[in-house]
């Protein structure tokens, strides 16, 4: 079953939309995450369609990433940047006419995943975070490299931030080389990267943070998932997560970077696609 690609009005903005399994009951809107050139088709593309027999899925290009319209007038600091986006979803749930869904949110698209639910609690039912950055506090060298890509934006540069992506290299030179090209490709507009660097300059890593109050608010089910070796967004950010939230459970992948979804792909597939099923044979790893 095919993924359709389109354009949906979503309060002043132009949303992309990747869907599939429109017929299904239960829907799932997957948030990509952040960096250089990063869309929903770069993070989502390869295990989107595995879900569509079972489920409607939903994949958009963030405000401020891909081929969803840019801003005009940008954000003042990340807190704007994260209310605007925050905007976007509900807008596009409403458009849809969909009253809930489950998330799934890889890296920033996780912090907005827990923003939405710490926002509308009543519109989303069972969240996978997957690297999510919830919990962190202090950049890591990684991080910083991405933060600051656009001062020097070289195809060797951006070679060498995504591989870090990735855990071990071996058998994945090609798919490397493929997400590079498509994603320098994209960074090279000048409205992406001009988004970019508005949104990188002016936000903090305190913009992201998640109060443990608000955590501990949060009835709904979450599954956190994340690579032991990840070096943009550390472990620590999950098991900060998973101290506060009610009902939550955590798996950990070894030999796994900050892609779980491509380096684990077929047990990310089986662990996301239990959960949805609410089956009983997820159990947590710490």
């Amino acid at each position: 079953m095919s993924i359709i690609t389109r354009k949906v009005k979503t309060g002043n903005y132009e949303t992309l939309l990747h869907e599939g399994g429109a017929h299904n009951e239960e829907t799932i809107l997957f948030l990509h995450g952040s960096g250089p050139g990063a869309s929903a088709n770069s993070n989502w593309k390869d295990v989107l369609p595995q879900y569509v027999d079972q489920f409607h899925v939903l994949a958009i290009d963030l405000v401020g990433f891909g081929e969803t319209d840019h801003p005009t007038e940008y954000p003042a600091n990340g807190a704007e940047w994260m209310n605007l986006r925050i905007q976007q979803v509900l807008d596009l749930m409403d458009v849809l006419e969909i009253k809930k869904a489950n998330l799934v949110g890889n890296s920033l698209g996780g912090v907005i995943a827990l923003y939405l639910v710490m926002d509308s609690p009543e519109k989303f039912e069972r969240i996978v975070l997957m690297g999510a950055g919830g919990g962190l506090t202090e950049p890591t060298p990684e991080l910083a490299k991405l933060a600051n890509f656009h001062k020097d934006p070289t195809p060797k540069a951006f070679r060498n931030l995504l591989s870090w992506f990735l855990y071990d290299l071996t058998g994945m030179e090609e798919k490397l080389d493929e997400i590079v090209a498509a994603r320098m490709e994209l960074f090279n507009r000048p409205e992406v990267r001009k988004s970019y660097e508005e949104n990188f300059t002016k936000t903090h890593l305190s913009d992201m943070l998640i109060p443990p109050s608000a955590l501990k608010r949060m009835k709904n089910d979450f599954l956190l998932i994340h690579g032991h070796q990840d070096r943009f967004v550390p472990l620590a950010s999950s098991l900060y997560v998973l101290d506060y939230l009610e009902n939550a459970e955590l798996h950990v992948f070894k030999r796994c970077g900050h892609w779980a979804q491509i380096e684990q792909q077929e047990q990310f597939l089986k662990l996301t696609k239990d959960f949805f099923e609410k089956s009983k044979t997820v159990s947590p790893v710490l």
